[in-house]
């Protein structure tokens, strides 16, 4: 067991809203609770998870690996997805990404040398209206994002 007990209580709940014999149902919320703990989601990770939920652990990689939401490699405090689909990138999407980059001084899938902030390239987070849009951790979406916007939210997520 690779998680503390509260993060497998908070997986016992999940499960809990699936028949019985229907657990792997969880897994993606599994995985969520583990990466919330774990930063990222490490091999050894996915087969926790794999041999709780009594699935193969293939299975719980081929789920990892479809969604960008999953980390497979350690990643920075704050992980910034910009959205660079067409709307978003016609309405602010590529300029925003470029503040982004010279601010953080990295490009797309680098993270900051004190691991701090990760840069991401994402697509369609349905806000098209409200481009340029970014996501902080997949939990916090941000909306109409000009440069002192973008400032505004680096300096808070420093602290």
């Amino acid at each position: 067991m690779l998680l503390s007990e509260q993060s497998y209580k908070k997986i016992d709940r999940e499960i809990a809203k699936f028949p019985a014999d229907q657990k792997q149902s969880a897994v993606m919320a599994a995985l969520a609770i583990a990466q919330d703990e774990t930063g990222w989601l490490a091999p050894e990770v996915l087969q926790d998870v794999a041999d709780y939920l009594g699935m193969p652990a293939i299975a719980v990689q081929e789920v990892a690996t479809f969604y960008n939401m999953y980390n497979l490699k350690p990643v920075g405090k704050n992980k910034i997805t910009v959205c660079t689909n067409l709307p978003c990138s016609l309405s602010g999407g590529e300029r925003a990404a470029h503040y982004l980059k010279q601010k953080l001084g990295i490009d797309y899938k680098e993270t900051t040398g004190d691991d701090q902030f990760t840069l991401l390239e994402g697509e369609c987070m349905g806000a098209c209206g409200d481009a340029p849009v970014l996501t902080v951790n997949n939990k916090r979406m941000c909306s109409h994002m000009s440069n002192e916007r973008i400032d505004e939210l680096l300096e808070e997520l420093k602290k």
